[in-house]
């Protein structure tokens, strides 16, 4: 935690409330499982609901972009089209798309195809086939305010292989989700993803992993999907990360593409997939703010 406020201080979080009626409560519960010997957010990861606001309003973009995108995404479209779609969709609704430069990225959008983890560069040589699935990994700012999510779509008929892929990595997020309640461990989200990756034969992306989001594209914390109940960050109401798990067809090796310092494979070429949502813990359990 940060500075030691007196109850009748101005609560640090801006809301203009004496801080005994506002946030002194959250903070000593934190404070608890900090003696108790937990990693706990610090005051700068909790957002406001200013902020959460601003957020949802970056997330009305982004969703409204991959809705798009869904609808249209079909057999024999160049993944640069994404890319540009996702730009002039993105700026002509008032936002920036996050990747753009971002570390010196040079696309609007991650456009990842089969056996691409993440980080898959639009391509006007990249041409969608039956039989693909492909991840866009869509992030948008607006007025400083951050979202990202992604999806996976499917082109034509794919394999059975794939098609069980995609669905349960879905289904990995959905029980992920289950568990970010206020007063749990990232771990128990963590080891929910993990678990059922591995009763389907599956296995976890080690490397990369979910993060925190709101006030910048990479916040802390660094949200891992082979951790253990009780383990990692605690969660608190005001808390939001993604939920991203890459789920491996087969081993959970991977490389980077050293041309481009970027672009993830699986090191045994067989299929990866990704879907990703955008979550605020509150008081009652969670909200979807991003999918």
């Amino acid at each position: 935690m940060t500075e030691k406020l007196g109850r009748n201080d101005p609560c640090w979080c801006g809301s203009g409330r004496k801080y005994k009626v506002c946030h002194q409560a959250l903070d000593e519960r934190i404070l608890s499982f900090a003696r108790a010997g937990h990693i706990v957010p610090d005051r700068e990861l909790l957002k406001t609901p200013e902020q959460i606001a601003g957020i949802r309003e970056s997330s009305k973009i982004n969703i409204a972009v991959l809705d798009y995108i869904e609808a249209h995404i079909r057999e024999g479209m160049r993944t640069a089209e994404i890319d540009k779609i996702v730009y002039e969709m993105t700026t002509d609704m008032g936002g920036i798309p996050a990747p753009l430069h971002y570390e010196g990225y040079p696309y609007s959008v991650c456009t990842s195809v089969n056996e691409q983890v993440c980080h898959g560069f639009p391509s006007e040589d990249l041409i969608l086939k039956p039989g693909d699935i492909v991840n866009v990994d869509c992030s948008t700012v607006l007025n400083g305010y951050f979202s990202d999510s992604s999806r996976m779509f499917c082109i034509g008929q794919i394999s059975p292989e794939k098609e069980k892929l995609v669905r349960v990595t879905k289904e990995c997020v959905e029980l992920g989700l289950q568990e970010v309640k206020p007063w749990g461990f990232l771990g128990d989200m963590g080891q929910a993803v993990h678990d059922h990756a591995f009763a389907n034969g599956y296995t976890v992306v080690r490397e990369i992993g979910g993060h925190g989001i709101g006030l910048a594209f990479h916040e802390e914390p660094w949200v891992s999907y082979n951790t253990r109940r009780g383990e990692e960050m605690l969660m608190v109401p005001g808390m939001i990360f993604t939920i991203e798990p890459m789920i491996n067809m087969g081993k959970a090796d991977i490389y980077i593409d050293d041309k481009n310092g970027w672009e993830v494979y699986t090191e045994d070429g067989l299929p990866s997939a990704q879907w990703e949502i955008m979550v605020l813990v509150t008081e009652e359990g969670n909200e979807v703010l991003c999918w």
